[in-house]
């Protein structure tokens, strides 16, 4: 219900909170000291699964490396990149990937453009209020994840036991990619509240370039584990589309 027994309307704080159009950057940079209601999580989100156990190497992210998985290196080798895939996929869901192809500095530019429309003034920002807020560097940035989109699906359809064009040309895996640029910002009561509730993405796969902050975090084996940032690196999340498909 959007209002509760003690006569706070949920609804309302919602409406008024969208109608500013100045998101949460806004109330951060209007000094606010106690997190908006609206912003509180229910209790069982707070305090559901347990943290990983801290050093136990089963709860750390795969970390793969694919140098070797371009077709005109060893073919033995993207086997083994192949398996490693097939296992990081299964067993977790989630992995991060090095000497993926995307240059350093355009995962710079794009971060760094995202900062940029992120701490201009408040009325500059409403014009694309839940519109496509950064254009500049995005063209880049996208090719960039798409070729490396391109690539995961060839060494998935590979795990699988499948020829390498089954995902992105058979099934078209790979004809849609939709881009977006989040802000986290400090948060002045993060006991009462999470960035994101608990979720699985509904496309294939997830491709995503973390800043140095951190914050992620993956369901495995029951406990919540921390994706550290490892520098250059892209996390790779499987979507609801491919574990439903394949």
């Amino acid at each position: 219900m959007a209002t509760t027994d003690s006569g706070y309307d949920r609804l309302a704080e919602q409406k008024a909170f969208s109608a500013s159009k100045a998101g949460v950057k806004g109330l951060v940079d209007a000094g606010v000291k106690e997190l908006p209601r609206m912003f509180h999580a229910p209790p069982h989100f707070l305090n559901g699964r347990p943290p990983a156990p801290a050093g136990d190497p089963e709860f750390s992210v795969p970390v793969i490396d694919l140098a070797g998985a371009r077709d005109d290196h060893d073919p033995e080798e993207r086997k083994r990149i192949v398996q490693k895939i097939s296992d990081a996929s299964a067993k977790w869901g989630f992995f991060q990937i090095v000497n993926h192809g995307v240059p350093t500095s355009t995962q710079n530019k794009i971060k760094a453009g995202t900062h940029r429309f992120f701490n201009q003034d408040a009325e500059a920002k409403k014009e694309y209020f839940r519109a496509e807020p950064i254009r500049e560097n995005v063209q880049e940035f996208s090719e960039e994840i798409s070729k490396v989109g391109g690539l995961m699906f060839e060494l998935l359809s590979e795990a699988l036991g499948l020829a390498s064009n089954h995902l992105k040309e058979e099934m078209g895996c790979a004809e849609g990619m939709g881009l977006a640029c989040n802000y986290y910002p400090h948060c002045p009561q993060p006991e009462l509240a999470l960035g994101i509730t608990h979720h699985t993405d509904i496309g294939f796969i997830t491709v995503l370039s973390q800043d140095h902050v951190g914050g992620l975090q993956v369901v495995h084996r029951g406990h919540w584990v921390d994706v550290p940032p490892v520098p250059e690196a892209l996390v790779v999340n499987i979507g609801d589309m491919l574990q439903v498909h394949v």
